[in-house]
């Protein structure tokens, strides 16, 4: 399994790299897709932004077997409820977007099935299981407008602590040896491809293709590295 960031720069572009870019207008959004690692004795200390929230689960998940005790929100627009196959705390709605709280023993299996079926909502979700330990914040996350403030962006959506080596080379691809490091993108979406023949404006954002360039600017031990790669998905 490999995080969207990758796949761009390794131009693997799939569904699953346009499904992230669909709330992306045209323009330039900066400090998105944030990293902060530091290596311990014990494996690795990681805090991130929303965008890998859902990549995290879904290793966590497939590292264990059987139940494990999960809290959180899913946030979707979809009634997933019925597909479900655990207890649901409560479901707030606003504005067309549903709030799904659990807090409760689920079978990995059952939510990586209902991952698999709705891909796009966001699971915000923590649990932990043997050397694998995940904190979500409970709420839903940035949107896809570019960012106003002059503020330094921070990493602190997510927190990880895991010896998984196979979750670290791939959220750090290009990073081979370190001791600290903070990662940071920019997106730049340069042209909108409209799909022809589409009518709805649902559809035409769905089915539109983002072309354009991904920036990634490191500091790894206090030294800096900047990378791009253009995409089109």
């Amino acid at each position: 399994m490999k995080n969207t960031i990758r796949k761009i720069f390794e131009h693997l572009s799939d569904e699953e790299v346009h499904e992230e870019f669909i709330k992306f207008s045209r323009g330039l959004f900066k400090d998105r897709y944030l990293i902060y690692c530091k290596k311990q004795k014990k494996g690795y200390s990681i805090k991130t932004s929303s965008e890998f929230t859902n990549f995290f689960v879904r290793m966590g998940l497939e590292s264990i077997e059987g139940k494990v005790k999960v809290k959180g929100i899913i946030v979707t627009t979809l009634d997933i409820v019925k597909d479900c196959k655990f207890e649901i705390i409560n479901v707030k709605k606003y504005m067309g977007i549903r709030q799904v709280i659990i807090d409760t023993e689920v079978d990995s299996v059952d939510l990586l099935d209902l991952m698999n079926k709705y891909p796009r909502a966001f699971y915000a979700l923590s649990f932990s299981s043997g050397m694998f330990e995940l904190k979500s914040k409970a709420k839903p996350p940035k949107s896809g407008k570019p960012g106003t403030k002059e503020e330094e962006p921070k990493a602190d959506f997510c927190s990880v602590k895991t010896n998984n080596e196979e979750l670290v080379r791939d959220l750090l691809f290009d990073a081979s040896d370190f001791s600290e490091i903070q990662i940071k993108h920019e997106i730049e979406i340069k042209q909108i491809e409209i799909p022809q023949g589409v009518s709805d404006p649902v559809k035409m954002r769905e089915l539109a293709k983002r072309n354009g360039v991904l920036r990634r600017l490191s500091i790894i031990d206090g030294g800096k590295k900047v990378s791009e790669s253009e995409f089109s998905v």
